[in-house]
């Protein structure tokens, strides 16, 4: 399995390229998407189990995924809730509500992060 930096990528589903930003660090994790008004494509929280969306501002679109990056579950929060933990969960994507429907993101599915 890949040890990924913060930084940016490209999230790859099916044939759809997404921009993505990484989130590595126990610094970057805990900021995540706080203080921001809008998403550009996803961020990847990795290791991560579980979020929350306290002190967000939007809702998001909220993806668990397993070692292999296979989606666990998808599922959609508004601001100021705890995300149950996915016990077989090791990274965690967000983005935009309504966006991973858009992307065929859904249970099942396997994902791939470049770069």
């Amino acid at each position: 399995m890949a040890r990924w930096r913060d930084g940016h990528g490209e999230l790859v589903v099916g044939g759809v390229r997404i921009p993505l930003e990484i989130a590595a660090s126990y610094r970057a994790r805990t900021k995540g998407l706080l203080g921001r008004d809008s998403v550009d494509g996803a961020m990847l929280l990795t290791p991560a189990g579980s979020v929350h969306t306290f002190r967000m501002r939007i809702p998001v679109d909220v993806a668990y995924l397993d070692r292999r990056l296979t989606v666990i579950a998808v599922r959609t929060m508004p601001p100021g809730r705890l995300g149950l933990p996915r016990p077989r969960s090791r990274h965690v994507l967000e983005a935009a509500a309504g966006a991973m429907e858009g992307w065929g993101l859904r249970a099942g599915v396997r994902v791939e992060v470049v770069g």
